[in-house]
């Protein structure tokens, strides 16, 4: 297996990149892409990534968000704990004993660790309302020299492992760094095609806390068809043989509803059955809950359809999840098949 993109998934999820606060991640972007495609962004932190265009050909936008669950500082107690706010959908239990990065003032981070009253000294048994995340200052005065502030964002501290032997990735915010990655993987192995359609890649912020980095990319950039990659909940450790829609090593997860949008059939077909062509292994999902950037870009002007195209991972939203590399090679693969294969009338189509 080839697994060039591996240090490109490392430095992605490795880097810290609360809702807002994506600054780290739009600079690995930034670096990657610099030898293959032109990138600006805006004060939102939207990373676009470009290619040559060839005017009159219909835009295609690639999505994948920058963003990842965290927290966000709301006060620091009189003994120097934090008291905190979830930026995005998190179980607190999930996170409790995990230690976290803390940004400080000038963007450094320090580590951090959630904790709660211990049960020896615990007065109740509710203690998951007593969650603090602890720097290990002794006061309020000394958090603050440690540059902590209210408004602080906080994210989980999960370091990049890789097991090549039994290809499995376990990392911090593959929701939806992994996505992100594929997203740079496309866009720089279709560099020198000759497509039947201009491409436009975006690196958006702030899905976690509402999709607003993709509303404004779908209305800044006009296209006429959209894929969304993501790293989506995989549920193969849980739901019975028979019911599993998202499992690791089984390929890529089309969806085809969530909470925010009923997917373009007309698209999905197209997608399976050039996969089913190519020999690709793919799963289709159908969710009663979540939601992606689709949501929003799918709706925008008038409308546009869209694709879901999901690395599966075990344990998003929580401070290590578990993936498969085979399975984001499987995403990037249909991408650019998908790419190589649409025209504006296919589009029309849809």
């Amino acid at each position: 297996m080839d697994t060039k993109y591996i240090d490109l998934i490392r430095d992605l999820t490795n880097a810290p990149g609360a809702s807002g606060f994506e600054d780290e991640v739009v600079k690995v972007g930034h670096e990657y892409c610099k030898s293959f495609a032109p990138t600006r962004e805006n004060s939102l932190r939207n990373l676009y990534i470009g290619r040559e265009k060839n005017c009159g050909k219909p835009v295609v936008m690639l999505d994948a968000h920058s963003d990842e669950v965290g927290f966000m500082v709301r006060a620091i107690n009189p003994n120097g704990t934090l008291a905190f706010i979830e930026l995005g959908g998190i179980k607190r239990e999930h996170h409790q004993g995990q230690r976290v990065l803390v940004r400080a003032k000038g963007g450094k981070y320090i580590p951090g660790l959630i904790s709660c009253r211990p049960p020896h000294f615990a007065k109740d048994s509710n203690n998951e309302a007593q969650l603090i995340i602890d720097i290990g200052a002794c006061s309020a005065e000394e958090a603050k020299k440690m540059g902590v502030g209210v408004g602080s964002p906080c994210v989980p501290d999960g370091p990049f492992r890789y097991d090549e032997e039994n290809d499995i990735i376990f990392a911090k915010a593959m929701d939806c760094r992994i996505g992100c990655a594929a997203l740079i993987a496309t866009m720089e192995q279709i560099q020198d095609m000759e497509l039947n359609v201009d491409v436009e890649g975006a690196l958006t912020s702030q899905e976690e806390i509402g999709d607003r980095g993709a509303l404004v990319a779908a209305r800044t950039l006009q296209p006429k068809a959209a894929i969304v990659f993501e790293g989506a909940p995989a549920d193969d450790t849980y739901a019975s043989e028979h019911e599993i829609q998202c499992g690791v090593k089984r390929g890529p997860m089309l969806r085809l509803i969530d909470t925010s949008m009923v997917t373009n059939p007309r698209f999905v077909e197209f997608a399976t059955a050039l996969a089913e062509k190519e020999g690709i292994p793919f799963q289709i999902c159908v969710r009663s809950g979540g939601a992606t950037n689709g949501g929003c870009i799918h709706v925008v002007g008038d409308s546009i359809p869209v694709i879901v195209i999901s690395v599966p991972v075990r344990y998003i939203h929580s401070p290590n999840g578990i993936a498969a590399y085979e399975d984001f090679e499987n995403v990037v693969k249909l991408a650019v098949t998908i790419l190589q294969n649409l025209d504006g009338d296919i589009i029309a189509s849809f």
